[in-house]
């Protein structure tokens, strides 16, 4: 085998390998982020927050789950300079720990019966480390993986870093329905809701073998041979690409769906306070069958995109799930479980996998490899913050109580949709740029039948993994 051919099948290799890293990197960390937003939405009130006032303890528990999201903008800095800085490989095997961590100690606290106010100073604190920790996931697995995929499939090996994401919140979702099913409701509420948590120790060991494994990118390898690694990633990027980095914290609002289909949906259709009630195990079918859903078509999404471009299934996405919301929030109020159900995987499940597709490759493709995982981490971090934000707002605009309680959550919901879409359809297209043109404004695309050919090579496994001009300075050096 020739040394070419040897240095392309390991490229090959690796590229799997960074895809199935993030995959299970992915899941495993966002698994530990979304039990506490189910625990936030039908325990928490109970456990860390009683009060009198039902509405009251509902915000309470609701906004320290938007805590964990106010942690993320400095999350991003952070973790996005370490990414950019000294790797992607190390950025992510330092946040799989730190959120490992966290997350077995929320499942150790104390409750407020127990320890009164500590009980609830503690549990944000340690939902303000997740919060950090969670910032750089998803941007540096999208960019190691985008860095280690082949040209024209960027949007298919990129998709499985949501995959995994979607596929964490389903486990999430699946420890917690036995346990809700099948122990009493006392010894549930008492110490059943904690082993999920606990669990994350399993999260910290899995993490680390799995990300050993992955080799850092040629991109970033050649950033350092070149002694091209900025000193200041923030700085850099907030200067020379501040339009893009606001592009991607508007289309991350789009997050409100997710939101609202799995946290305020929840406390809608559960809390005692709103009258619904829906039992909670029931109800935790719902992120279930909308996560069963993307999982299966995050990846045909992102294949999509490596043949349309980024922009049309994000638009079409977006769009269909604003409009949907106000289905989804109608069902819930005339007690109608299936059709909450019908409706929230139509909206959550299969309109929203538009966008959730295709992100993981458009945000780092506006970037530059010398910032690309600080670029999307802020952008990306900012927007879904301000999002995660939403459920204590839609709670405070529609108490218990409240009349058109869908109307008005559906329009607030469906506006934040329609600033997302403008912000996709003023980015400029990026699948047919190559690597190391990522960033440039003026970078001129493949021409559509090169690109065609060279996107058919590489599903056939025919051609390098990374661009020719890459590839051809490995093999000279």
């Amino acid at each position: 085998m020739s040394g070419s051919t040897q240095i392309e099948a390991h490229r090959q290799r690796q590229s799997k390998i960074a895809a199935a890293s993030g995959w299970i990197g992915s899941a495993l960390e966002y698994y530990d982020f979304f039990i506490y937003a189910t625990a936030a939405s039908l325990l928490f009130p109970q456990l860390f927050f009683p009060s009198q006032n039902p509405t009251v303890a509902i915000i309470a528990s609701l906004a320290t789950f938007g805590v964990g999201y106010v942690a993320r903008p400095i999350g991003a800095m952070v973790l996005g300079h370490v990414g950019d800085r000294h790797g992607r490989k190390t950025v992510l095997i330092f946040c799989m720990f730190l959120m490992g961590m966290s997350t077995m100690g929320v499942g150790l606290l104390p409750t407020y019966h127990q320890v009164g106010i500590w009980a609830p100073l503690l549990l944000v604190i340690l939902r303000l480390i997740q919060g950090f920790a969670v910032a750089g996931e998803v941007s540096g697995a999208s960019s190691m993986i985008l860095e280690h995929a082949p040209f024209g499939r960027r949007g298919y090996f990129a998709s499985f870093t949501l995959q995994g994401v979607q596929a964490g919140q389903l486990l999430a979702a699946a420890v917690f329905l036995p346990l809700a099913h099948f122990l009493p409701k006392d010894q549930f509420a008492s110490w059943g809701w904690r082993i999920p948590f606990l669990l994350s120790f399993v999260v910290i060991i899995m993490g680390y073998i799995i990300r050993r494994q992955v080799e850092e990118t040629p991109a970033f390898r050649e950033e350092q041979a070149h002694g091209e690694v900025p000193s200041s990633p923030v700085v850099e990027v907030l200067r020379q690409s501040w339009d893009d980095v606001l592009r991607v914290v508007c289309m991350a609002l789009v997050a409100v769906i997710a939101l609202l289909a799995t946290v305020f949906g929840a406390a809608y259709a559960v809390q005692p306070a709103y009258g619904i009630g829906f039992p909670v195990g029931v109800f935790l079918w719902i992120p279930v069958l909308g996560n069963i859903c993307s999982v299966i078509l995050i990846p045909i999404v992102g294949n999509l995109s490596d043949k349309i471009g980024r922009r049309p299934p994000v638009l079409a996405g977006v769009l269909s799930a604003g409009l949907l919301s106000f289905g989804y929030l109608y069902a819930i109020s005339i007690h109608n479980l299936w059709l909450t159900i019908i409706l929230s995987v139509l909206m959550w499940g299969i309109a929203y996998q538009g966008f959730n597709g295709v992100f993981p490759s458009l945000f780092p493709e506006l970037f530059r490899t010398r910032v690309r995982v600080t670029g999307m981490a802020i952008g990306q971090n900012v927007g879904t913050t301000l999002a995660a934000l939403t459920p204590t707002l839609f709670v405070a605009v529609a108490p218990p109580g409240t009349a058109n309680i869908p109307l008005k959550i559906g329009f607030l919901t469906f506006g934040i949709c329609l600033i997302a879409a403008f912000a996709a359809f003023t980015t400029r297209e990026t699948y047919r740029i190559r690597l190391n043109d990522l960033g440039d404004r003026g970078a001129v695309p493949v021409p559509k039948a090169e690109y065609e050919r060279l996107r058919g090579e590489a599903m056939a496994g025919r051609t390098r993994t990374a661009d020719a001009q890459d590839l051809a300075k490995q093999l000279r050096s």
